[in-house]
């Protein structure tokens, strides 16, 4: 019962157009219009409207639209939100969705990522800020694309003869640390007698009316 459930409900969701449920057991092959189990579940399955008037069936898409006008309306909506929609939900709810989405991007209002493998449609946003001759963001003429796509970078021998000519020089990378050579002398032993630390002395105002050199640290100082 619940693969024949799966079947009717699939069915309906592929059509745009409410049908009898004697259509839906005809195209699925199910008891959905003589089991009155199998049609309960169907007429209350979430994705279900059944219009009691008509006794017509038609599948809850999740985006209600059927002109580019009102996909580009449902677009924004969800782009405002926070995200964009895929392709393919907005196809099931209107198969010419893609077609109108290509229209909406040449247009400029729309946004489009594309898969790698072979550039169908994945996802698309809405363009809020759409190009303009005082905004900017205008297609960049071809001729400027194609002399961008001509300049040739130079090989490093000859980058470096181009800089010295113009009085330049190249940069290079910042070398490492260096290590300092071994001294040669041995460590103390531990436990030995420390060694007499050199006093530098800051408060030269003081001279002569406190020794500055005398270590006031220790107890009862």
């Amino acid at each position: 019962m619940s693969t024949q459930l799966v079947y009717a409900v699939d069915h309906l969701k592929s059509t745009h157009n409410p049908m009898r449920l004697q259509d839906i057991a005809i195209y699925t092959d199910t008891d959905v219009d003589t089991n009155p189990i199998l049609q309960e579940k169907f007429r209350n399955h979430d994705r279900v409207h059944w219009d009691p008037k008509t006794d017509l069936y038609s599948y809850k898409h999740e985006f209600n639209f059927r002109n580019k006008a009102s996909l580009l309306t449902e677009i924004e909506r969800q782009t405002k939100k926070g995200g964009g929609i895929p392709v393919r939900a907005l196809k099931e709810s209107w198969k010419e969705a893609p077609q109108a989405i290509e229209e909406l991007e040449q247009e400029g209002d729309v946004l489009v990522t594309r898969t790698q493998k072979d550039g169908q449609l994945k996802m698309v946003f809405w363009n809020e800020l759409k190009p303009s001759e005082e905004k900017g963001g205008l297609p960049v003429e071809k001729e400027f694309n194609d002399l961008w796509h001509g300049l040739k970078v130079p090989n490093e021998v000859d980058l470096l003869k181009q800089l010295q000519n113009e009085g330049l020089q190249a940069t290079t990378a910042a070398q490492g640390p260096t290590t300092k050579a071994p001294t040669g002398k041995k460590k103390g032993k531990k436990g030995g007698a420390p060694r007499q630390r050199q006093v530098r002395i800051t408060n030269t105002h003081l001279k002569g009316e406190i020794d500055l050199s005398k270590d006031y640290s220790g107890p009862g100082k």
